[in-house]
Protein backbone atom coordinates (compact mmCIF):
# COMPACT_ATOMS: atom_id res chain seq x y z
CA UNK A 1 0.00 0.00 0.00
CA UNK A 2 3.24 1.93 0.96
CA UNK A 3 4.31 1.63 -2.20
CA UNK A 4 1.00 2.27 -4.51
CA UNK A 5 0.85 5.86 -2.27
CA UNK A 6 4.46 6.66 -3.55
CA UNK A 7 3.73 6.08 -6.81
CA UNK A 8 0.70 8.64 -6.60
CA UNK A 9 2.95 11.16 -4.54
CA UNK A 10 3.17 14.54 -6.80
CA UNK A 11 7.31 14.07 -5.69
CA UNK A 12 9.52 11.21 -5.66
CA UNK A 13 13.27 11.40 -4.82
CA UNK A 14 13.77 8.45 -7.73
CA UNK A 15 12.11 10.96 -10.08
CA UNK A 16 15.58 13.07 -10.05
CA UNK A 17 17.52 10.06 -11.25
CA UNK A 18 14.87 8.77 -14.09
CA UNK A 19 15.03 12.68 -15.18
CA UNK A 20 18.66 12.24 -15.51
CA UNK A 21 18.60 8.78 -17.46
CA UNK A 22 15.81 10.34 -19.88
CA UNK A 23 17.63 13.43 -20.44
CA UNK A 24 21.74 12.51 -20.10
CA UNK A 25 24.21 10.18 -20.95
CA UNK A 26 25.47 9.95 -17.36
CA UNK A 27 25.72 6.95 -15.81
CA UNK A 28 23.25 6.92 -13.87
CA UNK A 29 21.56 3.40 -12.60
CA UNK A 30 17.89 3.92 -12.33
CA UNK A 31 14.66 1.44 -11.65
CA UNK A 32 13.54 1.03 -14.65
CA UNK A 33 10.33 -0.40 -13.54
CA UNK A 34 9.94 2.23 -10.44
CA UNK A 35 10.41 5.24 -13.29
CA UNK A 36 7.86 3.44 -15.75
CA UNK A 37 5.56 3.37 -13.17
CA UNK A 38 5.74 6.96 -12.45
CA UNK A 39 5.70 7.76 -15.98
CA UNK A 40 4.98 11.40 -16.95
CA UNK A 41 4.96 12.66 -13.30
CA UNK A 42 8.59 12.33 -12.69
CA UNK A 43 8.97 15.07 -15.01
CA UNK A 44 9.10 18.49 -12.12
CA UNK A 45 12.25 16.83 -12.07
CA UNK A 46 13.64 17.78 -15.41
CA UNK A 47 14.59 21.44 -13.66
CA UNK A 48 16.90 19.66 -11.50
CA UNK A 49 18.44 17.26 -14.26
CA UNK A 50 19.48 20.50 -15.62
CA UNK A 51 21.02 22.02 -12.67
CA UNK A 52 23.21 18.73 -12.53
CA UNK A 53 24.36 18.72 -15.87
CA UNK A 54 25.02 22.56 -15.51
CA UNK A 55 27.14 21.84 -12.60
CA UNK A 56 29.47 19.27 -14.71
CA UNK A 57 29.90 21.91 -17.01
CA UNK A 58 30.53 24.55 -14.70
CA UNK A 59 33.45 22.53 -12.94
CA UNK A 60 34.81 22.33 -17.00
CA UNK A 61 34.98 25.21 -17.52
CA UNK A 62 35.97 26.65 -14.23
CA UNK A 63 39.17 24.45 -14.71
CA UNK A 64 39.80 25.79 -18.01
CA UNK A 65 39.82 29.38 -16.72
CA UNK A 66 42.18 28.41 -13.93
CA UNK A 67 44.41 26.83 -16.64
CA UNK A 68 44.28 30.44 -18.67
CA UNK A 69 42.30 29.66 -21.21
CA UNK A 70 40.71 33.06 -22.70
CA UNK A 71 37.06 33.09 -22.12
CA UNK A 72 35.78 32.11 -25.87
CA UNK A 73 37.52 29.22 -25.82
CA UNK A 74 36.09 28.53 -22.30
CA UNK A 75 32.59 28.97 -23.43
CA UNK A 76 33.20 26.39 -26.55
CA UNK A 77 34.68 23.88 -24.09
CA UNK A 78 31.36 24.75 -21.87
CA UNK A 79 29.16 24.03 -24.84
CA UNK A 80 31.25 20.78 -25.77
CA UNK A 81 30.53 19.79 -22.21
CA UNK A 82 26.37 20.49 -22.37
CA UNK A 83 26.76 18.61 -25.79
CA UNK A 84 28.67 15.33 -24.43
CA UNK A 85 26.91 14.57 -21.04
CA UNK A 86 23.18 15.07 -23.20
CA UNK A 87 24.22 12.87 -25.95
CA UNK A 88 23.15 15.83 -28.03
CA UNK A 89 19.88 15.10 -27.56
CA UNK A 90 18.14 18.36 -27.46
CA UNK A 91 20.67 19.21 -30.84
CA UNK A 92 19.21 16.25 -32.43
CA UNK A 93 15.51 17.61 -31.63
CA UNK A 94 16.12 21.23 -32.50
CA UNK A 95 17.51 19.80 -36.01
CA UNK A 96 14.40 17.83 -36.72
CA UNK A 97 12.34 20.10 -35.87
CA UNK A 98 13.55 22.95 -37.77
CA UNK A 99 13.19 20.32 -40.78
CA UNK A 100 10.00 18.48 -40.42
CA UNK A 101 8.32 22.31 -39.66
CA UNK A 102 9.54 24.12 -42.13
CA UNK A 103 10.48 21.40 -44.97
CA UNK A 104 7.49 19.82 -44.91
CA UNK A 105 3.96 20.85 -46.62
CA UNK A 106 1.10 18.99 -44.20
CA UNK A 107 1.18 17.25 -41.01
CA UNK A 108 2.03 13.32 -41.90
CA UNK A 109 5.16 14.83 -44.38
CA UNK A 110 6.35 17.23 -41.57
CA UNK A 111 6.69 14.45 -39.00
CA UNK A 112 7.78 12.05 -41.47
CA UNK A 113 10.86 14.01 -41.89
CA UNK A 114 11.41 15.07 -38.36
CA UNK A 115 11.79 11.01 -37.71
CA UNK A 116 14.44 10.63 -40.36
CA UNK A 117 17.47 10.75 -39.37
CA UNK A 118 19.10 12.66 -42.33
CA UNK A 119 19.67 16.24 -41.72
CA UNK A 120 18.59 19.12 -44.42
CA UNK A 121 19.37 22.66 -44.75
CA UNK A 122 17.27 24.26 -41.91
CA UNK A 123 18.36 21.42 -39.33
CA UNK A 124 21.93 22.73 -40.54
CA UNK A 125 20.83 26.14 -40.39
CA UNK A 126 19.22 25.69 -36.77
CA UNK A 127 22.25 23.70 -35.52
CA UNK A 128 25.09 26.20 -36.27
CA UNK A 129 22.86 29.54 -35.15
CA UNK A 130 22.12 27.60 -31.64
CA UNK A 131 25.83 27.21 -31.31
CA UNK A 132 26.61 30.48 -32.51
CA UNK A 133 24.61 32.55 -30.28
CA UNK A 134 24.89 30.14 -27.01
CA UNK A 135 28.72 30.70 -27.43
CA UNK A 136 28.95 34.06 -28.22
CA UNK A 137 26.27 35.02 -25.42
CA UNK A 138 28.49 32.48 -23.05
CA UNK A 139 31.59 33.96 -23.88
CA UNK A 140 30.21 37.76 -22.94
CA UNK A 141 28.86 36.46 -19.88
CA UNK A 142 32.53 34.66 -18.59
CA UNK A 143 33.68 38.35 -19.19
CA UNK A 144 31.42 39.74 -16.65
CA UNK A 145 32.33 37.07 -14.24
CA UNK A 146 28.37 35.55 -14.20
CA UNK A 147 29.87 31.73 -14.94
CA UNK A 148 28.01 30.12 -12.76
CA UNK A 149 24.53 31.77 -12.49
CA UNK A 150 24.01 32.08 -16.07
CA UNK A 151 24.61 28.16 -16.69
CA UNK A 152 22.65 27.34 -13.69
CA UNK A 153 19.59 29.44 -14.78
CA UNK A 154 19.53 28.55 -18.65
CA UNK A 155 19.93 24.47 -17.79
CA UNK A 156 17.30 24.59 -14.81
CA UNK A 157 14.47 26.96 -16.79
CA UNK A 158 14.88 25.78 -20.50
CA UNK A 159 14.26 22.01 -19.23
CA UNK A 160 11.27 23.46 -16.65
CA UNK A 161 9.61 24.87 -19.79
CA UNK A 162 9.01 21.19 -21.78
CA UNK A 163 6.67 19.72 -18.91
CA UNK A 164 4.03 22.49 -19.44
CA UNK A 165 4.24 21.80 -23.00
CA UNK A 166 4.32 17.92 -22.43
CA UNK A 167 1.30 19.03 -20.16
CA UNK A 168 -0.86 21.47 -22.61
CA UNK A 169 -0.33 19.90 -26.06
CA UNK A 170 -1.51 16.41 -27.17
CA UNK A 171 1.19 13.74 -28.93
CA UNK A 172 1.19 14.09 -32.60
CA UNK A 173 2.37 11.05 -32.68
CA UNK A 174 1.63 7.72 -31.24
CA UNK A 175 5.10 6.44 -30.70
CA UNK A 176 8.64 8.23 -29.77
CA UNK A 177 10.08 9.25 -26.83
CA UNK A 178 7.71 11.66 -25.92
CA UNK A 179 4.60 9.54 -26.12
CA UNK A 180 6.50 6.81 -24.21
CA UNK A 181 6.88 9.05 -21.03
CA UNK A 182 2.85 10.31 -21.79
CA UNK A 183 1.68 13.25 -20.42
CA UNK A 184 1.86 14.81 -17.23
CA UNK A 185 -0.81 16.07 -15.42
CA UNK A 186 -1.26 19.97 -14.74
CA UNK A 187 0.07 19.72 -10.92
CA UNK A 188 3.91 18.12 -11.90
CA UNK A 189 4.23 21.12 -14.80
CA UNK A 190 3.47 23.59 -11.90
CA UNK A 191 5.88 22.25 -9.63
CA UNK A 192 8.56 21.84 -12.33
CA UNK A 193 8.03 25.67 -13.38
CA UNK A 194 8.10 26.54 -9.61
CA UNK A 195 11.40 24.98 -9.00
CA UNK A 196 13.19 26.40 -12.00
CA UNK A 197 11.95 29.87 -10.48
CA UNK A 198 12.93 29.49 -7.12
CA UNK A 199 16.48 29.02 -8.59
CA UNK A 200 16.40 31.80 -10.66
CA UNK A 201 15.42 34.02 -7.84
CA UNK A 202 18.40 32.51 -5.47
CA UNK A 203 20.92 32.80 -8.37
CA UNK A 204 20.13 35.97 -10.60
CA UNK A 205 17.04 37.93 -8.16
CA UNK A 206 15.33 40.85 -9.59
CA UNK A 207 16.73 39.55 -12.97
CA UNK A 208 14.65 36.44 -12.49
CA UNK A 209 11.68 37.95 -13.88
CA UNK A 210 13.35 38.94 -17.00
CA UNK A 211 14.18 35.72 -17.72
CA UNK A 212 11.07 34.05 -16.64
CA UNK A 213 9.24 36.32 -19.00
CA UNK A 214 11.17 36.05 -22.24
CA UNK A 215 11.47 32.37 -21.47
CA UNK A 216 7.66 31.86 -21.09
CA UNK A 217 7.03 33.57 -24.08
CA UNK A 218 9.71 31.88 -26.06
CA UNK A 219 8.14 28.24 -24.88
CA UNK A 220 4.53 29.20 -25.81
CA UNK A 221 6.32 30.73 -29.15
CA UNK A 222 7.32 27.04 -29.68
CA UNK A 223 4.10 25.63 -28.87
CA UNK A 224 1.98 27.65 -30.53
CA UNK A 225 3.89 26.53 -33.80
CA UNK A 226 4.30 22.85 -33.19
CA UNK A 227 0.24 22.79 -32.47
CA UNK A 228 -0.10 24.92 -35.85
CA UNK A 229 2.21 22.86 -38.04
CA UNK A 230 1.81 19.19 -36.33
CA UNK A 231 -1.40 19.23 -33.86
CA UNK A 232 0.63 18.70 -30.92
CA UNK A 233 4.23 17.90 -29.35
CA UNK A 234 6.88 15.38 -30.22
CA UNK A 235 10.13 14.64 -28.58
CA UNK A 236 11.90 16.70 -31.24
CA UNK A 237 9.95 19.65 -30.18
CA UNK A 238 10.27 19.80 -26.73
CA UNK A 239 14.21 19.26 -27.33
CA UNK A 240 13.93 22.43 -29.80
CA UNK A 241 12.43 24.15 -27.24
CA UNK A 242 14.72 23.56 -24.76
CA UNK A 243 17.65 25.05 -27.30
CA UNK A 244 15.54 27.93 -27.89
CA UNK A 245 14.52 28.68 -24.42
CA UNK A 246 18.13 27.93 -23.03
CA UNK A 247 19.33 30.89 -26.10
CA UNK A 248 17.23 32.98 -24.65
CA UNK A 249 17.71 32.78 -21.32
CA UNK A 250 21.48 33.52 -22.59
CA UNK A 251 20.29 36.31 -24.20
CA UNK A 252 18.30 37.33 -22.04
CA UNK A 253 21.78 37.88 -19.26
CA UNK A 254 24.06 39.33 -21.94
CA UNK A 255 21.70 41.57 -22.79
CA UNK A 256 21.20 42.55 -18.85
CA UNK A 257 25.09 42.49 -18.24
CA UNK A 258 25.97 45.09 -21.30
Amino acid sequence: MAENNDMAAPLALSDVTAALGLLSRLPISVNTERATARGAKAAWAYPIAGLILALIAGVVTQCALWLGLPNALAAGLTLATLIITTGAMHEDGLADSADGLWGGWDKDHRLKIMKDSFVGTYGVLALALSLLLRWSALALILDHGMLWPALLVSATLSRAVMVPIMAILVHARTEGLSHAVGRPPHQTAYIALAVATVAALILVQFWALWLVITCTFTALACAAIAKSKIGGQTGDILGATQQLTEITALLTLAALLT
